[in-house]
């Protein structure tokens, strides 16, 4: 993964966007602190004023009580130290696959740009340790299972807490090594927490809304490939061009509906006086794939904001008022708006699934492609019968897309009384993000058989009637995989054109 210094993104100076996000996670972008004295300032006033208070005896939730329903229990002050190392350690219990390096990278970016934000009573230290850990891609191995999204991502953020302490696992240079061992050899000390700096941490949604920023990102490559697709499969069945004249979605006009006709007429070089002899109206998932993907489209318009004030916002509980030091008891670390953004994101891009596999099986059937080869078979002479081509491919895609339109049960209506029912009411957000990553990988293996289908199409049409956009994606895949002109295993193939979507390495016009 490369890592480049500049640009970077100046946590404290700016506001993370979804793409910020995307962009630290796969290492295109490095990261780096306000300088300010002001923002420096802001953070320990706060830092300052919460250790004033505790000096002076007052009560405060989680430093001199215990934790959740356990607030009744008071803790004396010569114990406030073990409370914030034990809070760290008792939430070791994750389980589940580990989240990749790029996820860890994310939450670990979420959660310092949240303890930016001057709200939760911490040292600067802790947040130019958190900084530091970034920069030198010393990252956190969260195990992805544990979290219900308040109170805040507890159990996988005690991950990220452990390791500015020294303790538990890393990704170093691509390998999983003890945190102490990576942290003793890049030059870091590791870091005694203070009371309150455990739980501050710990206690937000940064890994909801991390996970949820990055589906944001691939859900947005994924609506202007599966117009490209449509496209594709538009030209390579003889489609109607006209489906896609602008003056149908000005009648309606959904903005997101309206951009994804632009795309695709761009890509069929649509022109009004374009004339059309073949059949008059394509069956619904080339005539209506506007419809369908303008709802990605559109959410995506009104999830960014949300993501953006949840990335940007103090998610802990207490905060403390950096004007005043008045620790304020609330409810931030639930993660209700990023369940809700990443409930919608599984859905639409399941939708789009759905879409290209029945695109992908209008072209591998000489019923409904217009002339294409049952199955889109390229073997020739007296032995073609005996080949199938796409066949099982296109049953892959199928079992694919019914896995992700499975996974769109919204995870909020499952809330679950826990923590002696003091968590009554919790968001799972956590459960929704990962749930909207595996959608979208399942979407976009499913836009891989389809693109790897269509280019055969291409292919087979010997490039009649296929236009530009559809000859460049022919040329990038076959740059990579060669014609299919014999039955042979595919699974390889799927993998590499998956590659490309997944690092943005096909040739799209997002204009």
């Amino acid at each position: 993964m490369t890592i480049h210094s500049d640009p970077v993104v100046v946590i404290g100076a700016q506001r993370l966007t979804p793409a910020d996000v995307w962009a630290v996670a796969q290492g295109t972008r490095g990261v780096s602190l306000d300088t300010t004295a002001a923002f420096r300032q802001r953070i320990e006033a706060g830092s300052s004023m919460l250790q004033e208070r505790i000096a002076g005896g007052e009560r405060i939730y989680g430093v001199t009580t215990g934790f959740g329903e356990s607030v009744v229990t008071e803790v004396p002050m010569h114990l406030t130290d073990d409370l914030a190392l034990n809070l760290v350690r008792f939430h070791g219990c994750g389980t589940g696959a580990v989240f990749s390096e790029a996820e860890a990278a994310a939450v670990l970016l979420a959660r310092t740009a949240s303890l930016s934000a001057g709200w939760s009573g911490v040292r600067f230290e802790v947040v130019e340790r958190l900084a530091t850990l970034l920069q030198q891609r010393i990252l956190p191995v969260i195990p992805s299972e544990g979290s219900v999204g308040a109170s805040g991502d507890l159990t996988p953020l005690s991950y990220v807490a452990a390791v500015v302490m020294g303790e538990r696992e890393v990704y170093c240079r691509s390998k999983i090594v003890p945190a102490a061992d990576a942290m003793r050899e890049a030059g870091i000390t590791p870091i005694a927490l203070a009371p309150k700096e455990s739980l501050a941490i710990m206690n937000g949604t940064s890994v909801s809304v991390a996970l949820t920023a990055l589906a944001h990102e691939r859900a947005r490559w994924l609506a202007r490939l599966a117009a490209a697709l449509t496209a594709l499969a538009s030209d390579v069945t003889r489609g109607n061009p006209a489906h896609f004249d602008p003056r149908i979605f000005a009648a309606k006009p959904h903005p997101g509906q309206m951009l994804c006709a632009a795309w695709i007429a761009k890509d069929v070089e649509y022109s009004p006086a374009t004339v059309h002899q073949g059949r008059l109206q394509d069956r619904y998932s080339i005539r209506c794939a506007p419809h369908v993907v303008g709802v990605l489209i559109d959410a995506l318009d009104w999830m960014k904001p949300w993501i953006e004030t949840e990335l940007n916002g103090a998610s802990d509980n207490p905060l403390i008022d950096p004007e005043t030091g008045d620790p304020l008891f609330g409810g931030n670390f639930y993660g209700g708006h990023a369940c809700f953004v990443a409930d919608g994101l599984k859905n639409a891009c399941a939708n789009i699934a759905d879409l290209m596999d029945r695109q992908l099986a209008l072209i591998c059937s000489a019923v409904t492609s217009n002339g294409l080869p049952e199955n889109l078979v390229g073997a020739q002479g007296e032995g073609r019968t005996a080949h199938h081509g796409f066949k099982a491919m296109q049953i892959a895609a199928s079992a694919l897309t019914a896995e992700a339109l499975k996974a769109t049960m919204p995870a909020s209506v499952f809330s679950r009384s826990t923590e002696n029912h003091n968590q009554d009411k919790v968001s799972m957000s956590t459960i929704a993000a990962r749930d909207s990553l595996r959608v979208l990988d399942l979407s976009e293996t499913v836009a891989a058989i389809c693109l790897l289908a269509l280019v055969q199409a291409v292919d087979l049409r010997r490039d009649e009637g296929c236009h530009h956009r559809a000859r460049q994606l022919r040329d990038a895949v076959r740059a990579k995989v060669p014609f299919n002109d014999r039955d042979r295993r595919q699974d390889g193939d799927i993998a590499i054109v998956k590659d490309m979507i997944q690092r943005r390495a096909l040739p799209l016009d997002f204009s």
